[in-house]
């Protein structure tokens, strides 16, 4: 599949979530929605990444619509999930269905090269405790995807990030859920 480009249909998809329901994209036209494919549930970077929304959390338009989708079983992600305690919808894709839908990457160069261009944030996430707990080359090497859908359901922008930690800045996501 192509990567997704600004005016294409948004991903739709119904999956588990870690609050038990089904997650169901349709549901959400209307909204603004913000959707990141991230890697694996003990992903380091991912769950910093989760860290620093909910830091800023408040910041978000009220009717904001995140979704986090991870290449994960639910039970794990559950488990992983706990100490953050996000309050927008964290899903699994236990086939990786929808990363081959949306044409995420796979680069085990990149993955290599990120925490040598991101030291903080790999300390960071050391001094967090967050410790990948796998060694499957293959969801080592995904390359995370943000993706921003407007109201009526089209891409607004699709960044396929260049390594594990590029992602839109936080101040856009914001921007984004305000309609700015």
């Amino acid at each position: 599949m192509p990567q997704l480009k600004v005016g294409d249909d948004a991903p739709n998809f119904i999956l588990p979530a870690i609050d038990g329901t089904l997650f169901d994209m349709s549901n959400f036209k209307g909204k603004r929605v913000i959707l990141t494919f991230f890697r694996f549930s003990s992903c380091p970077f991912c769950n910093i990444r989760i860290n620093r929304i909910l830091k800023r959390w408040e910041e978000f338009d009220d009717d904001t619509v995140m979704v986090g989708v991870f290449d994960a079983k639910i039970d794990e992600l559950k488990k992983s999930m706990k100490r953050h305690n996000p309050p927008f919808s964290v899903v699994a894709d236990e086939t990786y269905e929808n990363f081959l839908k949306n044409d995420v990457k796979k680069s085990f160069l990149r993955f290599i090269l990120s925490p040598m261009k991101a030291p903080l944030t790999m300390l960071e996430a050391t001094l967090k405790g967050y410790v990948p707990l796998t060694l499957s080359i293959s969801k080592l090497s995904t390359i995370p995807v943000d993706i921003l859908i407007d109201e009526n359901g089209k891409v607004a922008k699709a960044h396929y990030c260049k390594d594990t930690v590029d992602h839109l800045p936080i101040e856009e996501l914001i921007a984004f859920s305000k309609g700015e």
